[in-house]
């Protein structure tokens, strides 16, 4: 499902989130589909159980899954709509910086910055 890096600068929680994350947004897991436990997904990738739990909160608190108690965790519908809450945000962003007066390679000098710096 997901690959860690353990050399990698970035951490294992933001592995597995932003590898969830990605098969969520591409569609390769489909709204509804089930994931594996904290516990499982932990002992499949190698990882403490906190560290997928952190991953799974941040996925819940983005709208890209939802926990149903004992059910466990699912990829939620608010996953479809990703794409449309980045634009709107990129929208945001373009309009803020145009008030500022900033120019559009230096708005974009500091977009790439911001998410170079979330890894």
């Amino acid at each position: 499902m997901i690959t860690i890096d353990p050399n990698s600068a970035v951490p294992p929680f933001e592995q597995v989130r932003g590898g969830l994350a990605q098969q969520i947004n591409d569609h390769t897991l489909a709204v509804g589909t089930k994931l594996p436990t904290v516990r499982q997904l932990a002992t499949d990738l190698g990882l403490a159980a906190n560290t997928v739990a952190r991953a799974y909160r941040e996925l819940e608190e983005a709208g890209l899954v939802e926990t149903r108690g004992r059910a466990g965790t699912f990829v939620g519908a608010a996953g479809d709509r990703t794409m449309e809450r980045a634009r709107k945000a990129a929208d945001a962003y373009a309009e803020a910086v145009h008030k500022l007066g900033l120019d559009r390679d230096t708005a974009l000098s500091i977009a790439e910055a911001a998410l170079t710096a979330r890894g």
